[in-house]
Formats: C-alpha cells, sequence, structure tokens
C-alpha cells in the first residue's frame, strides 16, 4: 500500500511540473541559481563595497566609512598606472601571439589533416593540460633562466640570451599556458565551416587569400574572440608568473601585497575591480561579435 501511495505521489508530482514549465524550471536551476547569487555576484557585491572603505593609518583597522581615496590612488600615483597598463599591455600582447600561433594548426587540424593526424594534433595540444600548472611555469623558467636551456643553445650559435626575470619571459610563458585554450575554439569554428562554402567561393573565380578573407575569416572570427577571451581575462588576474618567471609587477601582484602583506583590502578590492571593468567592456565587445556562440 505504502508502494502504490508512494507512486501515485510520484505521478502527481510528475503531472504537476509537466502542466507548470516554470514551476520544472525553477525546481532545475533553483539551487544553482541560488549558489551563483550568494557565493559569486555575492563575493563580487562584497569586493565592491569593501573598494569604497578606507584602512586606518594608525591601527591597520578596516574603517568602514564611503570614500573614494582607493581609487583617487590608484589614479594619482603614476605607479598604479603604469601597472595597470603593464598588464593589460601584455594580455593583449599574449592574445594576438597565440592567435597567430593558433591559426595555422588549427586551420591544418581542421581542414587539411587526415582523421588520424587530426587526433594526434589535438592529443598533443591537449595533454600539456594534464600537467600542473605550476610545473609549467617552472619548466619554462628553467628553460630562460641564466644557465638554462635557451642560454646553452645560444652559446653553441656563438651568442649569449637570457631571458629570465624579464618581461618577454612572462610572455612567452603566458603564450605557452593559454594556447590550447585559443586553438581549440578557433579549430571548432573552422571545423564547423561547410566545405560548400569554399567550393562557392572557387567556382566564383575567387582565389586562396580572397576566400579566406571574405569567407573564412568573417565565420571564424567568433571563435577567435572566444578563444582570447580565455587567454585575455587569465592574463589579466595572474600573479603567479610575474612572480616567477619574471621580476615585474602586475595587477595581481599589487592585490596579493595589498591583501596577503600590507593587510589593506579596500585597496586590494579597488585595484581588483580594474580587471574587472576591463573584462566587462571587452565581454560586451565579445557578445557583439558572437563569440560566445563559438564557446
Amino acid at each position: 500500500m505504502a508502494e502504490g501511495q508512494q507512486e501515485g505521489w510520484v505521478t502527481r508530482a510528475s503531472a504537476l511540473l509537466y502542466r507548470h514549465r516554470r514551476l520544472k524550471l525553477a525546481a532545475v536551476l533553483g539551487a544553482p541559481s541560488l549558489w551563483l547569487v550568494i557565493v559569486y555576484l555575492g563575493s563580487l557585491a562584497v569586493m565592491l563595497i569593501s573598494a569604497f572603505w578606507r584602512v586606518d593609518v594608525f591601527t591597520g583597522d578596516v574603517v568602514r566609512q564611503w570614500g573614494t581615496q582607493n581609487f583617487v590612488t590608484l589614479w594619482s600615483i603614476p605607479v598604479y598606472r603604469t601597472i595597470a597598463i603593464r598588464t593589460v599591455g601584455l594580455a593583449v600582447a599574449v592574445s594576438l601571439t597565440d592567435i597567430i600561433l593558433a591559426f595555422p594548426l588549427a586551420y591544418y587540424a581542421a581542414r587539411m589533416a587526415s582523421h588520424r593526424r587530426r587526433n594526434i594534433i589535438l592529443i598533443a595540444i591537449v595533454v600539456p593540460l594534464w600537467a600542473n600548472y605550476l610545473v609549467r611555469v617552472f619548466a619554462w623558467n628553467l628553460i630562460l633562466s641564466q644557465g638554462g636551456f635557451l642560454t646553452a643553445m645560444t652559446q653553441k650559435l656563438g651568442f649569449h640570451l637570457t631571458l629570465g626575470n624579464t618581461n618577454w619571459a612572462i610572455w612567452l610563458t603566458f603564450s605557452y599556458l593559454w594556447l590550447p585554450f585559443v586553438l581549440l575554439p578557433i579549430y571548432a569554428a573552422l571545423e564547423r565551416i561547410p566545405s560548400s562554402y569554399l567550393e562557392a567561393s572557387g567556382d566564383l573565380g575567387a582565389k586562396g587569400w580572397l576566400t579566406f578573407r571574405r569567407v573564412v575569416f568573417p565565420l571564424i572570427v567568433p571563435g577567435i574572440v572566444a578563444g582570447t577571451i580565455f587567454s585575455f581575462s587569465l592574463t589579466l588576474g595572474d600573479y603567479i608568473v610575474p612572480s616567477l618567471a619574471g621580476n615585474t609587477k602586475f595587477i595581481g601582484n599589487v592585490i596579493y601585497d595589498s591583501f596577503g602583506i600590507a593587510g589593506n583590502v579596500p585597496f586590494a578590492a579597488a585595484f581588483a575591480l580594474v580587471p574587472v571593468a576591463v573584462m566587462a567592456g571587452y565581454l560586451v565587445l565579445a557578445k557583439r561579435l558572437g563569440a560566445f556562440e563559438a564557446l
């Protein structure tokens, strides 16, 4: 009897959810949405609010009084503007580098390689992601440091080159780390282009470069932008690579020092809003270019 009552309750509940689609949607997305609002959006709201607080210079305690002194400090002190410009500039350089490196390989894998070679290429791209992030950073640190592999190879060629603890080392390390994240969306965009488009372009007399410029490139722009979302945002927020591979400050390093060493949480929150604002603008542009459809 109890089993029959249970089956009847399940049937009635199923019928209720079937008749009320919005109730069904709320039951499915309710818990994840609540978690997103409380944990993710809630933490961003707390960060935004604390950015307008300040730290008492005598006691070191956080004074919960509203003010714009942290943002005035960011704008008035040139070193912070320099750090922000350096971080954004390197994020752009890394994204452009990964696009240049990723496109030929993605095009070959998507349009030219056999099924077997395509699988080999994709596996070779994904396998490095299985290694720990710090292991890959330290590997590049050893390659580029004084007495490392790069120095040994250049000495055999008759000159000396060391890139360790420079912005070049940071650029190379970031470009290596985020290359798979840029390549895979571009590969997916190239693979989705129907072959009939290329054949039609050839039948109409277009050569290879014209076909690429008028047909292929407009169709893969969303994939390119989708890939750069990863490389751009990950570079903006990273502080480990600048600490290990280079000898310079980025936004993430200043936030870490302000929060973990100086204990100036409001200033760290204010500086953290800079990459948030930059990424918000970038995501708006990416949405207009259709990048979210390629993710």
